[in-house]
């Protein structure tokens, strides 16, 4: 079999941006095979947010595939305030984040005068504490606090280099006190849930409660929108297993992550994300920085391809592009390397797939004789029927050596959330009242479009009608 006809199981998520808004390109990526289109909410309008959405929805028809959305909210952020000029820092200057405006001096003066630039932050004084770093601009620039009062953090530059306006400020190890749904998130979410948004990102996730804060706005909504959970700082790290339980799906945000943890932890935190997110029964989303050499050109490095490998092999759900779509030259170059990529790295890990752990509870162990089933049979296909994706989620969560998990669903909402869902391939088809006559349809569907042929094995996961109750089953039959 070769790489271009394989199926492919992880999944691909692209964020739009300048380079991908037209109609034209949203129509080449979604026929490349993207799965999920991510709309970062930090500068975006409502108005652009609507007509985006509206967009997607009407391309995605005409291409025949149905894409889901995600709404990434910007949460919870630090940031230094405008400057007339940049500020070339040096090396030992002595330099003040000021929290109330007006309390420094941005620009050069007398030798006595130390220049500063203010914080959106008013109570960083109060969060922060003396011997902290300050990472500014992605961690370009490092400062460390040599003292504090109420208008004031005075620092020390350790690395310098020019400070621009709105820079971004990482604070590795501190708590920040700030809400993680602020109100700009909330106004941007009934926007995203008013256009049938498909998942929210929530930023900075820090512990459970403040994923708990965002379901009760959605309940309120009435809306059943799955919550990303993004892993970007140490506090997430120290909850990660709290956070995963909590969430319906984990983003391993590796920008601030970066920034946030010594670098030779990375790699370390995003095997024990994947891993407890396998383990709990969530998918998990690899992202940033996965192809940034391609926002320039037209080739990934060597180090790259072997990073989109790995989270392959660690069998993430998806891998995500952000800026390499955004403002990049090359992203359609960018969403075919990363299948062709996955592809041949799924053909590479079946040699050495190891079944995951087992899990407790009756369901999942009908579905686990589903994938044993599957596992040993060649041409085998998993099929199954779900009104909420949970049947779909258990299977994915199995992760099937090499059989993809065909679901079908009357709700197109699921439809385009069983998206995040490594190795499903999801279907929009109504439910027969007679469990039997639902399969005879799927099957029927199947080879109308060439999906299945004879000899396929189809390991069929549902519920049957026994003594007038639905129990789950499982079924083989051989395609004839």
């Amino acid at each position: 079999m070769s790489v271009t006809e394989q199926f492919r199981r992880t999944k691909i998520i692209f964020t739009l941006g300048p380079a991908t808004e037209s109609e034209a390109m949203l129509e080449k990526l979604i026929r490349a095979g993207a799965d999920i289109i991510r709309l970062n909410m930090a500068h975006a309008s409502h108005d652009w947010t609507r007509q985006v959405i509206r967009r997607i929805r009407s391309v995605s028809q005409r291409a025949g595939r149905d894409v889901a959305i995600m709404m990434d909210i910007k949460g919870p952020e630090i940031r230094t305030g405008d400057l007339s000029v940049p500020i070339e820092l040096k090396a030992g200057e002595i330099f003040d984040f000021t929290v109330k405006p007006g309390g420094g001096t941005e620009g050069a003066g007398s030798a006595q005068e130390v220049r500063s630039v203010d914080v959106n932050y008013k109570d960083l004084v109060n969060d922060i504490a003396v011997g902290d770093t300050v990472l500014v601009d992605n961690g370009l620039l490092r400062l460390e606090v040599l003292a504090k009062d109420e208008a004031r953090i005075r620092c020390r530059v350790l690395i310098p280099g020019e400070l621009k306006s709105r820079r971004h400020i990482n604070l590795p190890g501190v708590k920040v006190n700030l809400p993680s749904f602020t109100e700009k998130d909330r106004g941007d979410t009934t926007v995203g849930l008013e256009e049938g948004i498909d998942f929210i990102a929530l930023s900075f996730v820090r512990e459970a409660k403040d994923i708990e804060l965002l379901r009760v706005f959605l309940e309120e909504k009435k809306s059943k929108v799955r919550i990303i959970a993004k892993i970007e700082d140490q506090s997430a790290i120290t909850n990660l297993n709290e956070i995963v339980a909590a969430c319906d799906g984990l983003m391993v945000a590796r920008g601030d992550l970066g920034i946030e943890c010594p670098f030779e932890e990375l790699p370390v935190i995003q095997r024990r994300a994947v891993r407890s997110c396998l383990a709990q029964g969530r998918p998990v989303i690899v992202a940033t920085h996965m192809l940034e050499s391609m926002i320039s050109q037209p080739v990934p490095t060597r180090a790259e391809i072997t990073d989109v490998a790995n989270a392959v092999y660690e069998l993430a759900d998806c891998v995500m592009l952000s800026g390499e779509t955004t403002i990049g030259k090359y992203p359609l170059e960018c969403v075919r390397m990363l299948d062709v990529i996955a592809r041949r790295i799924e053909q590479e890990a079946d040699d050495d797939w190891k079944e995951p752990a087992t899990f407790t509870g009756e369901r999942m162990k009908v579905l686990h004789s589903a994938v044993v089933l599957a596992n040993e049979l060649p041409r085998s296909k998993l099929v199954t029927f779900t009104r909420h994706g949970f049947m779909a989620q258990g299977l994915a969560l199995l992760r099937p050596a090499h059989s993809p998990i065909l679901a079908f669903t009357p709700s197109a909402e699921v439809f385009r959330q069983l998206r995040i869902l490594r190795a499903v391939e999801p279907f929009l088809m109504p439910l027969a009242s007679e469990p039997n006559a639902t399969i005879e349809n799927a099957i029927a569907l199947l080879q109308r479009d060439g999906r299945i042929v004879p000899g396929d094995k189809l390991i069929i996961a549902t519920d049957i009608l026994a003594q007038d109750r639905l129990v789950d089953s499982v079924q083989l039959r051989t395609v004839r």
